[in-house]
């Protein structure tokens, strides 16, 4: 039986192929462009207006939002986010890279896959309110101790940056695992073995050949943890106190109470530009390396046609 012939679609001009490519991006661009650009454009004209008298912003251009920030809570609020931004990634990418490793290594991936991404199952407020019946006042973690003698009243584990951090760990660690096992998923575990018969020690077959070469994986990881994290409202919210006031809190602030929006706009802008320069060094990192000179030319040789 004679194969089928492919038929190429082809445009009415003779040997052109026609490009169906526009028509199929066009739906993902357009969805972009009104979700996604418009709004960021009507947040940076925002930044650039005048305050309404009762909320809102005036059509005459001002700079005033911007000199507001340069005040000394907006510096502190900033640190502060910070901070917590960067311990919430470091201790999310602890965790997640030898969970990432044990499944990777395990039989049972795909029900390994399935805890991981069981919390997602459940509304991100409840779990935030689960966090909070565990460490309350009157929550089971003060309960069980008291039971255990080990301490005499309840102690305070909310309403500071620890119970931030700890709840944001939670929260996204989740997106720490996921590229870190999809990355050592795909590393050769031969090389580790190689380099133990070359006389490595265990841990420095780690450092020196598993993690150079899943530098992608801790870098995507890093970037979801660290932006969701910066822009973090609803967390620091219900489990922080002024110590943990975040940027994200500062920004919904401005817009309900105060309603300066061109103040608001201009913090949210703060916060693009710091996650915009995230995406760009993981971009930077992520590059491809430079290709290897041809050693026939390098060293003056030409070669054979």
């Amino acid at each position: 039986m004679a194969p089928m012939a492919v038929r190429s679609h082809r445009s009415k001009g003779p040997g052109r192929v026609r490009n169906y490519g526009p028509a199929y991006a066009g739906p993902a661009g357009i969805w972009l462009t009104v979700f996604f650009v418009a709004p960021l454009l009507v947040i940076v004209a925002y930044s650039f207006l005048e305050k309404g008298l009762y909320g809102g912003v005036e059509p005459r251009f001002s700079l005033e939002a911007y000199r507001s920030l340069a005040n000394s809570v907006f510096l502190r609020v900033s640190l502060n986010t910070l901070g917590i931004s960067m311990v919430t990634t470091l201790l999310a990418i602890l965790i997640a890279l030898p969970c990432g490793y044990y499944m990777a290594r395990s039989n049972h991936k795909t029900f390994l896959l399935m805890l991981v991404i069981i919390p997602f199952w459940t509304n991100f407020l409840i779990r935030i309110y689960a966090w909070i019946a565990i460490l309350g006042n009157n929550g089971f973690l003060n309960a069980l101790l008291l039971r255990a003698g080990w301490i005499a009243s309840p102690v305070q584990f909310l309403y500071n940056q620890v119970a931030v951090t700890v709840v944001l760990v939670y929260t996204y660690l989740p997106y720490a695992i996921l590229p870190l096992y999809s990355t050592i998923e795909k590393f050769d575990f031969s090389l580790l073995e190689a380099a133990r018969d070359l006389g490595c020690t265990r841990r420095g077959a780690i450092f020196r050949v598993l993690l150079p070469n899943i530098r992608a994986g801790i870098i995507t990881a890093v970037l979801f943890v660290f932006i969701p994290t910066f822009g973090a409202y609803a967390v620091p919210l219900l489990v922080g106190g002024k110590e943990s006031y975040m940027l994200g809190n500062f920004v919904a602030e401005e817009l309900t109470r105060t309603r300066n929006w061109p103040l608001a706009s201009a913090i949210s802008m703060v916060i693009t530009l710091v996650t915009t320069l995230g995406l760009w060094l993981m971009f930077k990192l992520q590059g491809k390396a430079p290709q290897a000179k041809d050693p026939g030319r390098t060293t003056g040789e030409r070669r054979a046609p």
